[in-house]
């Protein structure tokens, strides 16, 4: 294959790669606390001896968008969103793990987890402890939660030393390989919780933009394949 086939196929696997990152997007647009997913490429330039440079495109950066999701409210006890930068702080089997999906409630020992069943972390990095006969659970801004005017715990608060440079475990749970540290002056609302920060259009326009060149590199590649079927039929007559 020469260059320019190897080159429209490495165009094409990051095509590929960006179109599942999309789908995904799309499909995550009601999913609490989801953040979007854009790809990044890359292109690497070298010349050849006695030749033209030629240039290699690659989809291996994926970056997680910071914009903040449109606000719900559910008037849940246990719902929380937070304004502006910052992660809940959760614990997992394998490990402290980052999320902005608010949606909790106590378990059956009293610990306050996520949907999944993992505990949620407070300021110090322990699990928070419910009472089972609270009745008027209150936040304040910093995520103190209060009950009967007692402080209980607070929501810890995090953001990656990294920034957003965070790895992506599954719909809304992150890894800061480099750490983290605590917000200064989190804001925590209880009672409601973050959307998705998908734009559904501009990824569906996105999608339609990725298909066509998709097709249009496959429509190159079957062109360059019949050039070098035909010259090669020449030859051998």
């Amino acid at each position: 294959m020469e260059n320019a086939g190897y080159t429209t196929l490495t165009r094409q696997r990051g095509l590929m790669r960006e179109m599942q990152i999309v789908a995904n997007n799309i499909a995550n647009a009601a999913t609490t606390g989801f953040r979007s997913e854009d790809i990044v490429f890359s292109e690497h330039v070298t010349r050849i001896e006695n030749g033209p440079s030629i240039s290699m495109a690659t989809a291996n950066i994926s970056t997680t968008s910071p914009i903040q999701g449109a606000l719900t409210a559910t008037g849940g006890r246990f719902d929380f969103a937070i304004e502006g930068e910052g992660y809940f702080l959760v614990q997992t089997p394998v490990g402290e793990r980052l999320t902005r999906a608010g949606n909790f409630s106590p378990n059956g020992q009293g610990d306050l987890v996520t949907k999944d069943g993992f505990p949620v972390l407070d300021a110090g990095g322990a699990p928070i402890f419910i009472p089972p006969d609270v009745a008027d659970l209150s936040v304040a801004g910093d995520g103190t939660l209060s009950a009967n005017g007692r402080p209980l715990a607070q929501l810890g608060v995090v953001v990656s030393l990294e920034g957003e440079d965070l790895i992506r475990e599954d719909g809304v749970m992150f890894r800061a390989d480099a750490g983290f540290d605590p917000v200064e002056a989190p804001r925590v609302v209880q009672g409601f919780l973050e959307g998705a920060n998908v734009d559904p259009i501009r990824q569906i326009a996105r999608m339609i933009e990725v298909q066509r060149a998709y097709e249009m590199g496959q429509s190159f590649l079957e062109t360059e394949n019949e050039r070098v079927r035909t010259a090669l039929q020449t030859l051998m007559k």
